[in-house]
């Protein structure tokens, strides 16, 4: 879907129509905490973006209208969207409130499936009065490139009047597709499609992982290629095996029907930045008890935690604990979150803005 949270809240609201939507925290005239949850396309082209601090945004467009989350909304809006999806294919894999994948391997050609994306597209539109971009591809790993590609071009802050230009290489036969928010990638075409694009287009490269690349010279994924299986391996270990599949184009992986919960986590971001470690504490043993809550309703066990602390400089950091046999018990839970909480608080004595944590690994038991 397309800027979901803000198209909704801008279908709800035909006033806002056209106007920069930013849904997150409260502002605050600019001394709010916490960050953008989603910002509308006319808001990014202030250079407005998800996660970035709500007082950074205020800062770049004070005129935007802010709106808090509405997840009961959203999650309805969403019910609606993915059972319009699922009669379009027995075999569907709800990614998040927004995204989806279909399996359509059952119409055997592309001509067929561009009649099949336009079609659903448009009920979408006539139900919901929302628009989606479609992204077509002889695998998972495509279809998402693809349709990020085909995603509304967002124009800087400087200039409104002109649509950001295609990156070099990028071919406009890809794009041309691009206005209806549609773009097939076939088989014959991953080569080209792929190469001239930046290694964070691959998704499983974040920046930390292209800070690495780019260091040894490597930010396009045509250079990525270059890389051996091995050398990837040795710098990145397991994960490097995949980067390596994904920059030729490849990903066997399944549209798997099955609506698992792959992490459980909560954050909170303190109004003023602490030391108080009665503070942290109480906050943090708050955020435990309603991770918790949430394992225990969805019948979940636990076998690796994380707990996530950003500092107020915005410096982030983030400690896991893999246990060895996967566990559901809230003592066992407290005590090595905490234990990773008072390693931060050791090693950095610097004012924390957010703590977080997120329970992964999960068994149904």
């Amino acid at each position: 879907m397309d800027a979901f949270f803000p198209a909704v809240e801008e279908r709800e609201n035909p006033q806002f129509g056209g106007m920069p939507i930013i849904v997150g925290a409260d502002p605050k005239k600019g001394s709010g905490r916490g960050v953008v949850s989603s910002a509308s396309y006319t808001a990014r082209k202030f250079g407005i973006k998800s996660s970035m601090p709500i007082s950074k945004a205020f800062e770049l467009c004070p005129t935007a209208i802010f709106l808090p989350v509405n997840m009961e909304l959203y999650q309805k809006v969403s019910e609606n969207i993915m059972e319009i999806i699922k009669k379009y294919s027995s075999k569907w894999e709800i990614v998040s409130l927004d995204e989806a994948y279909l399996d359509i391997s059952f119409l055997e050609n592309y001509k067929r499936a561009k009649l099949l994306a336009e079609k659903l597209k448009k009920e979408i539109f006539d139900k919901e009065k929302l628009t989606a971009t479609i992204g077509v591809g002889p695998n998972k790993l495509i279809a998402k490139i693809s349709a990020e590609k085909a995603k509304p071009r967002i124009s800087s802050s400087t200039d409104f009047s002109k649509e950001k230009s295609l990156s070099q290489g990028e071919s406009k036969l890809y794009y041309g597709a691009k206005p209806n928010g549609l773009l097939i990638i076939k088989p014959n075409q991953v080569k080209k499609f792929l190469e001239p694009l930046d290694i964070e287009d691959l998704p499983g490269i974040g920046p930390k992982t292209a800070e690495k690349l780019r260091v040894i010279g490597i930010n396009k994924i045509k250079e990525l290629k270059k890389l051996s299986k091995a050398k990837l391996k040795e710098m990145f270990g397991v994960v490097g095996e995949t980067i390596y599949e994904r920059a030729g184009g490849i990903d066997e992986e399944e549209v798997s029907s099955e609506e698992t919960i792959k992490s459980i986590g909560k954050e909170h971001t303190f109004e003023k930045d602490t030391r108080d470690s009665e503070i942290i504490f109480k906050t943090f043993e708050k955020i435990i008890e309603d991770v918790y809550e949430e394992l225990i309703e969805n019948n979940f066990s636990f076998k690796t935690l994380t707990v996530i602390c950003r500092f107020f400089d915005f410096e982030t950091h983030t400690k896991a604990k893999t246990l060895k046999t996967p566990t559901r018990d809230l003592k066992i839970l407290k005590r090595e979150a905490k234990k990773i909480l008072l390693k931060f608080l050791i090693e950095k004595p610097k004012l924390i803005r957010l703590l977080g944590l997120r329970v992964s690994n999960l068994e149904s038991v």
